[in-house]
């Protein structure tokens, strides 16, 4: 929790803005998207020899069409027409294997690299900092490692495998019909150079439009994520109208730009069919004068006009390729910044051999990534001596929960220092110091597995002897075993089958079963009824046994057995003693204790 307490995003019903018009992918960007694929060379070679197989077959059949109109016509053979239609069906069998090999080759080579790119992305995200996800919603980063790695794995693999074919039969397609008539070729030639410039812009356009409907839902995305994750408030405020209006504006959003960019390729490619067919038209008009006057037979015409059409499709083809490679690009753009960016606070460091758990806070200052006018922490000096509990309360935005973040590493000091046994934390491998740190939370995260693997969930080798030892010792055991299926026992998304003070004793036996040297309670109790409160706190007195503790509540019945109190207002450490020699000077700490009393 930021020290300015719970921050109320306004939801504005109105269409996100527009992301800046994208460049041009550079020729890394590009390289770097076939890389991708580099991995499955095994694979892609195989499926594009099986290409090459059947793109020649598809370059043999409108010949032997002609062959066969021609042998039709002259020798009337039955035998000769006969061995020409099996040759035909022959080559019809190899296309067809062939198309089906290559398609299962380049398929499975597609899932491959989408696999390894989402992980690769995943485990990208999670070595962020956390002022990473402080700036940046849920909904967005989600859309990232679903639908952006989905376009790029049918660019790096089948796009790729399209472009070959088409690409070989356009080249194969032009060679065969300068050799069947130059002339004819010619004719149909003269309207491919309109058609690549069309292509080149269209693909232009496309990619900017392509890479604003991304983002439009993403945006959209973020809002479901948002209302299904808390579905409760929603329903609590019956907001369900709103948000399906605010959900139904995201989307108006992103069909307009999808409108756009349908209207561009509708256009595109009625263009392009126009061309085309008007080429064939122009074959057929020039090509039946070279009939007329013997100059060349039916079947080369016929077999001229397939090749057109080939050749039509397959530059057809090309073009829209094309715009799926702009389309990648912009997604491309998304991931690989993601891929490539450095966290702040990064892995590696010192990992000493032994933690006595001395903690101490010099001069430290403070203000969040994400509002650094503000400042939280301003000169902070404080220390924990080995074994020690300390307490920390304060009004309401004081800081206190910063100073957990900080303890953690969550976050580094931009002025002074957070030392742990004479060594700053941030000369300490950062996994190594969080799995000397455990936290109990006001409102615990679970996951949505059994009751068992969130207690095993920081010691993943833990046998069920030490989850149910933990559990135990977590006052946890009771009422796990209850359960019908005890351990196994699946606790929902976020622990919602549990009650608040379920949840909180599984996190204190997953605190137990780690086995911390440094301890921190923030608000842990602050939220339960007085039963579950005192079975909490009798589990958390154990828990803090021979561990330094730092106590975060607002509650102070909480804090009145500590062995320190610290008191912070406005960033700063204003009070400090014990319970009962703070209660006998006349500060901030006895008027809140004053006023929880009158409140009680």
């Amino acid at each position: 929790m930021h020290a300015w307490g719970s921050r109320v995003r306004l939801r504005a019903v109105s269409a996100p803005e527009k992301a800046p018009a994208p460049q041009l992918p550079s020729r890394v960007t590009l390289r770097r998207l076939l890389t991708l694929a580099r991995p499955e060379l095994p694979a892609l070679a195989g499926g594009t020899f099986f290409l090459l197989v059947s793109s020649v077959a598809t370059l043999i059949y409108p010949r032997a069409i002609g062959n066969l109109v021609d042998e039709a016509l002259t020798s009337r053979s039955q035998g000769m027409l006969d061995g020409l239609a099996l040759g035909m069906l022959a080559v019809f069998v190899v296309q067809g294997i062939a198309m089906a090999l290559r398609i299962y080759l380049f398929n499975i080579a597609g899932e491959r690299v989408v696999s390894r790119l989402r992980k690769d992305l995943f485990r990208a995200l999670l070595s962020q900092e956390v002022a990473f996800f402080d700036a940046r919603r849920t909904g967005e980063l989600t859309s990232r490692l679903a639908s952006d790695t989905t376009v790029l794995q049918n660019t790096v693999t089948i796009n790729v495998s399209l472009t070959l074919r088409y690409l070989m039969q356009a080249v194969g397609g032009v060679a065969l019909l300068f050799y069947t008539s130059a002339r004819l070729t010619a004719v149909m030639l003269a309207i491919v150079p309109a058609v690549v410039l069309g292509a080149v812009l269209y693909g232009r356009r496309v990619r900017v439009l392509s890479r604003q409907v991304q983002d439009a839902l993403a945006a959209s995305t973020n809002v479901a994520e948002e209302d299904l994750s808390g579905i409760r408030t929603v329903r609590s405020f019956a907001a369900e109208r709103s948000e399906v209006e605010r959900y139904g504006s995201t989307m108006d959003h992103a069909f307009s730009l999808a409108r756009q960019r349908t209207l561009h390729s509708s256009m595109f490619m009625g263009g392009t069919a126009i061309a085309g067919y008007g080429a064939i038209a122009a074959v057929l008009w020039y090509g039946g004068r070279l009939v007329v006057s013997n100059q060349l037979s039916v079947g080369a015409l016929t077999a001229f006009l397939i090749y057109t059409m080939l050749v039509a499709v397959a530059f057809s083809a090309v073009a829209e390729l094309w715009a799926d490679f702009m389309r990648a690009s912009g997604a491309a753009d998304r991931v690989f910044e993601l891929l490539d960016r450095e966290p702040a606070i990064a892995a590696g460091g010192v990992q000493l051999p032994e933690v006595r758990g001395h903690l101490e806070f010099r001069d430290v200052h403070f203000a969040y990534p994400t509002r650094s006018d503000v400042p939280v922490l301003q000169g902070v000096n404080l220390e924990l001596l080995p074994g020690e509990v300390v307490a920390v309360v304060g009004p309401s935005g004081a800081g206190k929960s910063t100073l957990a973040s900080l303890l953690s590493r969550f976050y580094d000091p931009q002025g002074g220092a957070v030392l742990l046994d004479g060594h700053p934390l941030t000369t300490l491998d950062p996994d190594w110091l969080r799995r000397n740190v455990a936290m109990v939370a006001q409102e615990p995260q679970l996951f949505s597995c059994s009751v068992a693997d969130n207690i095993r969930y920081g010691r993943p080798d833990a046998t069920d002897a030490q989850i149910e030892e933990a559990a135990r010792a977590a006052n946890a055991h009771a009422f796990i075993q209850r359960f019908p299926e005890a351990y196994a026992t699946q606790v929902g998304e976020r622990g919602v089958q549990l009650s608040g003070g379920q949840k909180q004793r599984v996190a204190i036996a997953r605190a137990v079963l780690k086995d911390p040297r440094l301890l921190i309670l923030d608000e842990a109790t602050s939220a339960l009824d007085a039963e579950s409160e005192h079975l909490v706190k009798d589990a958390l007195e154990r828990l803090m046994q021979g561990r330094t503790t730092l106590i975060i509540a607002h509650r102070l019945s909480t804090v009145a057995n500590a062995d320190r109190v610290l008191v912070l207002e406005g960033g700063h450490v204003i009070q400090s003693g014990t319970h009962a020699a703070l209660m006998g000077q006349d500060g901030l700490y006895r008027r809140l204790v004053e006023r929880q009393f009158v409140a009680a």
